[in-house]
């Protein structure tokens, strides 16, 4: 006997608007969408707080949070996830919710899928962060079989799970940084998720000399002193262009003019500048209504490194912040967060 049918009738969690409208396609009649990138900005551990503080940090009146849906949460809740970062965080933070609301996890099915091999050239290079998966990239039929044959996760794993959110919304993340490097059981997403998540801290070299984010040295080389908008810089066809589309691919584009923006904002304009683009703003072209270029101090900034870390606008990274002073974090040659 199937229990499909049933199943479809559960609240169903999508983390993607494709995949939201795939899973009403092959019927499934209560689905939320939960549609944040959770690898950058702030994340917070009260579930109300954390989405308010996301909206307000991307300046945006949408509610991409899965707190927000008008769906009743009633059991069983079926989590539909891909082997994608920001979605692997997005389960963290769904089971840590749920666990909160009192649901169990017994009561919690979660379907996982593999990436969808590429029909790209055997010689094509691999990116170094799979950010581009997707549930709906499967045919209905693996969508439907998946269902069909759901079962809850041990309890045990479930656990894991609600604690790894716990620990990367720590405001200390050296026992989120261990656990990554250490690896956690069912959680094969870590390693790649650190080697992204430091391309955001400052690093020191081993002289002891600062110099900017992996994020932020990408952006200050396709930048000059000439005015660029943001699409110019992404639209520049060189390795560096290349490897910053590689980081976007898993923060969203949007990012990027957010972060010159910081820039911008920073010290008024003492290392970066801004100006009106050849797109009005708020007509929908975040990509082109603004322009940017280096300073003098910019450039100085973008060949000796920092001086302090406050050169640079901070950046809120899961529970904590890369160049703040309160949270003086830095990356070491070898991957991991020291204090400076």
């Amino acid at each position: 006997m199937t229990n499909l049918p049933a199943l479809l009738g559960a609240t169903h969690v999508a983390f993607g608007t494709m995949t939201a409208e795939r899973l009403e396609r092959i019927g499934a009649t209560k689905v939320a969408r939960a549609c944040d990138c959770l690898l950058v900005g702030p994340s917070l551990r009260d579930v109300a707080e954390h989405a308010r503080t996301r909206q307000t940090w991307w300046n945006s009146p949408e509610k991409w949070d899965v707190y927000w849906s008008e769906v009743r949460w009633q059991p069983p809740i079926v989590v539909w996830v891909s082997s994608r970062l920001d979605e692997r965080v997005n389960l963290w933070k769904t089971c840590s919710w749920l666990n909160d609301m009192g649901i169990a996890c017994r009561d919690v099915i979660i379907l996982e899928f593999e990436p969808v091999l590429s029909s790209g050239t055997p010689d094509e290079p691999l990116p170094p962060f799979n950010c581009r998966s997707s549930v709906d990239h499967h045919p209905d039929e693996v969508l439907l079989e998946h269902l069909e044959k759901a079962r809850p996760w041990p309890r045990e794993r479930y656990e894991r799970a609600v604690r790894l959110w716990d620990s990367y919304v720590d405001e200390n993340p050296l026992p989120f940084v261990e656990s990554c490097f250490r690896g956690v059981e069912g959680f094969p997403e870590l390693t790649p998720l650190w080697t992204f998540l430091s391309c955001f801290f400052p690093r020191r070299t081993s002289e002891g000399a600062l110099r900017l984010s992996r994020f932020d040295e990408l952006i200050f080389a396709l930048l000059s002193t000439e005015w660029k908008t943001p699409l110019a810089l992404v639209a520049h066809e060189s390795e560096i262009q290349m490897n910053l589309w590689h980081l976007l691919f898993c923060t969203g584009d949007l990012f990027l003019p957010r972060r010159l923006e910081h820039w911008a904002d920073h010290r008024s304009g003492a290392f970066v500048e801004r100006a009106p683009g050849p797109k009005p703003p708020d007509a929908g072209y975040p990509m082109l209504s603004e322009v940017y270029r280096l300073t003098e101090r910019g450039v100085r900034l973008r060949d000796k490194g920092l001086d302090q870390l406050t050169d640079a606008p901070s950046l809120p990274i899961a529970g904590t912040e890369a160049y703040s002073a309160a949270a003086p974090w830095v990356l070491l040659q070898d991957g991991h967060l020291a204090r400076l």
